[in-house]
């Protein structure tokens, strides 16, 4: 049996409005810009991570190109 896929890709303007809309009465104004904050930080993080993951790959192959093969 397949489990059914997320709705991530289904959602509307209308979702996003009500989501926006729960958000802000559980967290209040104040809170947004601070949490918002983290997610920035959060993302910044994970494309630093990604980013030094894939030049470590580079590098990697870079040297396994230069060193000959060994029979």
């Amino acid at each position: 049996m397949a489990i059914p896929a997320l709705f991530i890709g289904n959602i509307g303007a209308t979702e996003l409005v009500l989501i926006f809309l729960v958000v802000l009465l559980l967290f209040g104004g104040s809170k947004i810009p601070e949490l918002m904050r983290g997610l920035g930080r959060g993302i910044r993080e994970f494309n630093n991570a990604r980013h030094a993951v894939e030049d470590e790959i580079r590098q990697g192959m870079r040297e396994a190109e230069k060193k000959p093969l060994e029979k």
